[in-house]
């Protein structure tokens, strides 16, 4: 591929610039059923996560590397991407970052319904993140970077106040989107699909008198994790099996979500690796 042989859009007022643009509004990636995927770390996690890719606007001005061309390279090969170079200023005002580095994707969105979470075979205790209602785009990309981090078998958004593609989102990942299974569903979906598989329900809440090192974290598991303002609702609260708290030793009562999440992930990922 000859990048160089490939004619650069320089006007802002191209229809394609524009339609990149109009993409950071959920209500117009909604309709023409695309998302932005910007920057090298996440393009490359969508091409291992089989993500397909339509269109990539580059501008090597930005690259921050060497290994960008060969990045391109393959999204043309395994994706049949169409590459189309832009100059500077094009790039600046489809960038959704204040540092960009020269790489941003079309890509079709994908419907992640909870058969992508596959069947539960029983060999490995499996463990979900359940993430209800969180309204801020960099909480919800943070849980997914989370979960990516713990290993958990997969992640089901529910009752969703944040688009999943959001270019907040997909900048929070880091690319993790495309790296974890993931689902979105209503509660009354998953509180079912949990149910069916034998798949234990643990919220965290202050007002639980039980610790969370102090609680059974191994075995088929589900953390579930509720909105930042207003915690989980009493439909997850009434069907969870233990509830549970991190106990706080200053003035705030709460934690972050994603910090909280991170908390008792990772407690729980230590619990089964010392079994």
């Amino acid at each position: 591929m000859q990048m160089d042989d490939l004619e650069p859009i320089t006007s802002l007022q191209n229809p394609r610039v524009k339609q990149v643009v109009r993409l950071r509004d959920r209500r117009d990636r909604d309709r023409e059923g695309l998302f932005l995927i910007e920057g090298y770390r996440e393009l490359s996690r969508a091409l291992a996560g089989l993500q397909p890719i339509t269109e990539v606007y580059t501008c090597p001005e930005f690259y921050l590397g060497s290994n960008e061309p060969r990045l391109l390279e393959q999204l043309v090969e395994r994706c049949g991407a169409a590459i189309q170079p832009v100059s500077s200023q094009v790039f600046r005002k489809i960038s959704y970052r204040d540092r960009p580095d020269g790489l941003l994707a079309l890509a079709p969105r994908p419907q992640w319904g909870l058969d992508q979470l596959g069947s539960i075979d029983g060999s490995v205790a499996p463990l979900f993140l359940v993430a209800q209602s969180i309204e801020k785009p960099g909480n919800l990309g943070t849980l997914l970077r989370t979960a990516d981090a713990a290993g958990v078998t997969g992640v089901v958004v529910v009752d969703r106040c944040t688009d999943l593609f959001n270019p907040n989102v997909v900048r929070a990942s880091v690319g993790t989107l495309f790296t974890v299974p993931i689902a979105e569903a209503t509660s009354t979906e998953a509180i079912l699909w949990f149910q069916q598989n034998g798949i234990r329900l643990v919220a965290t809440t202050p007002d639980s008198p039980l610790d969370y090192t102090a609680t059974d974290l191994s075995g088929p598991l589900a953390l579930v994790m509720g909105s930042e303002q207003y915690g989980l609702d009493d439909r997850w609260l009434e069907k969870t099996d233990i509830q549970v708290r991190i106990p706080m030793a200053g003035q705030a009562d709460s934690l972050n979500v994603a910090t909280a999440t991170a908390i008792v992930l990772f407690e729980a990922l230590r619990q089964r690796s010392s079994d």
